[in-house]
């Protein structure tokens, strides 16, 4: 009789190929990250941006989410006219960089036009890594175990993204929002490194 539960392996990435292995660590790491910030965003918005408030706050969440979904699938349409995996390895890896930069825009900017520049490039790079992760995600998944390999990626995902959000909120008001923001850069690009090992395993 085959075996039905999950094995606890997995959770641990054991049984798994290491171009998923790396995509989970590192999306797992950067995703965390971004939990730092996440939900206290619109407490930033209110204390550093000149006639900030949840309006504000929405607007820039707004530009964010239409950028993403507006230009994601012209993307995902080009790399899927272009032969091999290179593009799409190139592509992931340098805009999970810039994404990891870019919040140190906030240190700097103080009205809402600003915000709203920062949150339209911070779509626009996304939009670059989201079809792009998915693709070599497909494509290397471990045959007959993509319900488990999805399944321990989100799992991972959102547990880190919980534990961080309680600490983003710790950081903010004991050290301020400049430490968390640097904090969010660090290990965001810390994170976008971790792409790095994948590159032997990318078919040109």
């Amino acid at each position: 009789m085959k075996k039905r539960s999950l094995n606890f392996r997995d959770y641990f990435l054991k049984d798994v190929n290491p171009v998923i292995r790396f995509l989970i660590i590192s999306d797992t790491v950067i995703m965390g990250a971004a939990g730092l910030l996440g939900p206290i965003f619109a407490i930033f918005v209110e204390d550093y941006i000149v006639g900030g408030n949840e309006a504000v706050a929405g607007i820039a969440a707004a530009i964010y989410l239409f950028t993403k979904s507006l230009m994601q699938i012209p993307v995902a349409h080009m790399i899927d006219r272009i032969k091999g995996e290179w593009d799409d390895y190139w592509l992931m890896f340098i805009f999970s960089i810039l994404i990891a930069l870019i919040p140190l825009a906030y240190l700097f900017i103080n009205t809402p036009w600003q915000l709203y520049i920062v949150q339209f490039f911070l779509g626009l790079f996304t939009a670059f890594t989201f079809p792009t992760y998915m693709a070599l995600f497909t494509r290397h998944i471990d045959k007959k175990k993509e319900g488990t390999e999805w399944g321990v990626y989100f799992t991972l995902v959102d547990l880190t993204s919980a534990a961080f959000a309680a600490v983003g909120g710790y950081i903010a008001a004991t050290e301020g929002f400049a430490i968390l923001i640097w904090t969010v850069v660090i290990i965001s690009f810390f994170g976008s490194l971790l792409l790095w090992p994948i590159k032997p395993y990318i078919k040109k």
